[in-house]
């Protein structure tokens, strides 16, 4: 279904969970494709401030979930 077989973030796996295209968080987000798809890829990348919190919003709306920054990155 999603993911390919590639390495993927907490995120990632999140978005696969839920049935939520990384072009859906893209969209209802408005981060930049490439940010999206790095936060999905790979544990190392931590995104902006500005952008977590629009990924976050956007979470909470697509899902209905209270998640949080921890839930996906650490500090």
């Amino acid at each position: 279904m999603f993911g390919l077989g590639k390495p993927r973030s907490k995120l990632g796996k999140f978005l696969d969970r839920h049935g939520i295209s990384q072009q859906e968080l893209v969209k209802k987000s408005k981060v930049n494709k490439a940010t999206i798809s790095r936060l999905c890829s790979g544990d190392a990348f931590q995104p902006s401030m500005k952008n977590a919190q629009k990924v976050i919003k956007a979470i909470r709306e697509l899902t209905g979930k209270n998640v949080d920054y921890d839930d996906f990155w650490s500090m």
